[in-house]
């Protein structure tokens, strides 16, 4: 006759605290493991979020090109069109100069420092640049010179403290501008700190300066992915269009993209390792299992020669290995929940606990101890009842 579930749960808890030290051990090798592989888990995690926080300061992931050359020569508005018509996996191309750096502009007998960079029509799109108030740049805008401006919250904040810019003046340089919108406040780069910024239309840049060059050409990539493939690919065309220029092609998030690869890195080495922990810790459930069945053959003969099924006897153990498993992966859990919240608060790390890698860890503890603990379930299971008694 089949024990009922719950006969079968006492039973097996019953001859797990029949051997403590056994039991203790095998779910010693469980919570090593697990807590090898919890603690990957949770360092991926907490990595990852960093990076995507980093990522939130800054521009939107794009390729910067830029030539220099002994005349003087610069890239023109019409490599845009070469490139856009030869490249592949590119989102949205356009053009930026910088116009000036730190420039000192005027709202009614204010003053705030500002970066002025000239821009092209598709600057929002390649930036990923959010707009809070106003409009960006008009096609008009481009074709009639306007003296418009756009600014982001930064200066908008240092010139106008709360107040609403859209349609105001500004001077700089003794010139008008009339501010049409304001962009939220991005890094450019790495090393980049927020001081204010002014964009102006690239027509209007040409227009004062009497140049046709564009300082930049910017690319917008369609996956982040492919960066290091275009990056290769723009440096190839251009240097092909301008055999005598110095080419010069970065991106704007290179040290992201090495933290992220360094991370890829030492996220796979600890990964092996916590699984190489997790199956010394199911190879040690083998083995005691193993060895309890030895010990335990006359209980196992007793038990089928008063009814119970090789269901039962494979169930139990099977059974023990589980719980000994479960065990030792919320203990590892716990343990390795408790001590990254102490880490993230002492370094102000982002952290929030993930029951989806918990469920990850737990589950292949499970596995594992299920897994070790079968072949040596199926064995007890197979004895013969005559032979088992007699081994008394």
């Amino acid at each position: 006759m089949s024990l009922s579930p719950f006969n079968l749960i006492r039973i097996s808890c019953d001859s797990l605290r029949g051997n403590r030290l056994r039991s203790a051990l095998t779910t010693l090798g469980v919570f090593m493991g697990v807590t090898a592989v919890s603690a990957t888990m949770q360092v991926r995690t907490i990595s990852t979020s960093v990076i995507s926080t980093e990522m939130e300061k800054r521009e939107a992931p794009q390729i910067l090109a830029y030539m220099y050359s002994s005349n003087d020569r610069q890239l023109q508005r019409e490599d845009v069109d070469y490139l856009k018509n030869r490249l592949t996996g590119v989102q949205k191309i356009g053009t930026k100069a910088w116009v000036s750096l730190e420039a000192t502009v005027i709202f009614d007998q204010k003053e705030a420092v500002a970066n002025i960079h000239a821009v092209s029509e598709e600057h929002l799109e390649i930036s990923g640049r959010s707009l809070l108030q106003g409009r960006f740049f008009s096609s008009a805008d481009f074709i009639n010179y306007r003296s418009v401006v756009v600014i982001d919250r930064f200066l908008a904040e240092n010139l106008f403290e709360g107040k609403n810019p859209i349609g105001e003046k500004i001077y700089w340089e003794g010139r008008l501008y009339i501010i049409v919108g304001m962009i939220d406040t991005k890094m450019r780069s790495q090393n980049h700190e927020p001081s204010g910024e002014m964009l102006i239309p690239m027509s209007l840049y040409s227009a004062l300066t009497g140049r046709s060059t564009v300082g930049f050409i910017l690319m917008r990539p369609e996956r982040v992915a492919e960066m290091e493939r275009l990056k290769e690919q723009v440096e190839t065309l251009l240097k092909q269009r301008y055999p005598d220029g110095e080419i010069w092609v970065r991106a704007n998030i290179e040290d992201i993209l090495e933290q992220k690869k360094t991370l890829d890195m030492v996220s796979r080495a600890l990964l092996a390792v916590g699984a190489i922990a997790l199956l010394v810790g199911g190879v040690g459930i083998a083995n005691i299992t193993i060895a309890a069945v030895m010990e335990r053959t006359p209980e196992i003969g007793l038990r089928r020669a008063i009814g119970a099924t090789e269901g039962d006897i494979m169930c139990q153990f099977i059974l023990e290995a589980a719980i000994l498993s479960l065990i030792g992966g919320v203990l590892a859990i716990a343990t390795v929940h408790g001590l990254t919240v102490v880490v993230a608060d002492r370094f102000e790390l982002p952290y929030e606990f993930e029951r989806k890698t918990a469920g990850l860890a737990l589950g292949s503890a499970l596995l594992v101890g299920v897994g070790a603990g079968f072949l040596p379930a199926m064995q007890a299971s197979k004895l013969d009842p005559v032979q088992a008694l007699r081994s008394r």
